[in-house]
């Protein structure tokens, strides 16, 4: 049995305007336990997925996942397991379609919860095969894309998760651009009693506003992470007719960085600790939940 924790992200700089994006790990996870089911079974590879949280959730990203690597992973010769059945659980802190890169820290999570799985049914070692973390972020990049959750391939949010931290990106080029430290260690989540899947959102709307990204993304450049973060979900709610009120009220009331997180529906906020009390105040109007929680640096984990 192998089991992964992966972490949220929030967006700094949604990449689907101009193909470059910003993301740093949260303090919210999906985990993925991968056990042997059986070893008979009548395909190469199967696998029953099941998500605990939400046992009708779809769960072919999932499946595709679990493909993905077994194929990989047949390109070595060394590797001979076949007829395998793999058992599959997630477990999520992140809602779906919050704009919290669910689906990034899920596919995450799988490949990496699979290849381990696997190799150790083949007695290998990730070295015996040189399957190296782009490699498992490829996967997990490229199913998520067949799958159609993401629309860029979201590798900024799949690199915040994997490695943590605050990352700048080129999603087309699947490339880290900047590396920068969270220089705040709190983050606020509001999270609306509704979702907002990024595979409805209109690309058009959201490619038009690309002039004006770019001067976001400049911002992100240079570590100026508030004007980013803040000019990012306001062009964003303009161009997906989402309601600015939040962000507006939430910087009002003391918050240095406010704005829609993907293409939503949660919002990121950023705050000095003295202000938090009066924004949760003013922002306990709106229905859904706030979560305080903190950037995580670490990344995707092995816990058992």
């Amino acid at each position: 049995m192998v089991k992964i924790r992966s972490p949220a992200s929030a967006t700094v700089i949604n990449a689907i305007s101009t193909g470059k994006g910003s993301a740093f790990g949260i303090g919210l996870y999906v985990t993925v336990e991968v056990t042997v089911k059986n070893r008979h079974s009548d395909k190469d590879i199967e696998c029953t997925c099941t998500s605990l949280d939400n046992p009708d959730m779809d769960m072919s990203l999932m499946e595709l996942c679990v493909r993905k690597v077994y194929d990989k992973l047949n390109e070595y010769p060394d590797f001979n397991v076949s007829n395998i059945c793999l058992n599959l659980e997630t477990k999520s802190d992140i809602p779906a379609g919050s704009g919290l890169s669910s689906s990034s820290a899920a596919s995450n999570s799988a490949v990496y919860a699979t290849l381990l799985t696997l190799l150790d049914e083949a007695k290998l070692s990730r070295s015996d095969v040189n399957i190296t973390d782009m490699d498992i972020l490829n996967l997990a990049i490229d199913a998520s894309l067949e799958v159609g959750v993401t629309k860029t391939g979201s590798f900024d949010d799949a690199i915040a998760s994997f490695y943590g931290g605050w990352k700048i990106t080129d999603n087309y080029e699947r490339k880290i651009l900047y590396d920068y430290s969270m220089p705040y260690e709190k983050v606020l989540i509001y999270m609306p009693n509704k979702s907002s899947y990024t595979a409805q959102s209109d690309v058009e709307a959201m490619k038009t506003l690309a002039p004006l990204v770019e001067i976001a993304f400049s911002n992100a450049v240079n570590k100026n992470i508030e004007k980013a973060l803040s000019l990012n979900g306001f062009l964003y709610c303009a161009a997906l007719c989402v309601d600015t009120n939040v962000s507006i009220d939430a910087l009002k009331a003391g918050a240095k960085a406010a704005g829609l997180s993907g293409t939503g529906s949660a919002y990121t906020i950023l705050f000095d600790e003295e202000d938090l009390p009066n924004i949760k105040k003013v922002l306990s109007k709106y229905p859904g939940r706030l979560i305080v929680t903190s950037p995580d640096n670490i990344g995707s984990v092995v816990i058992e």
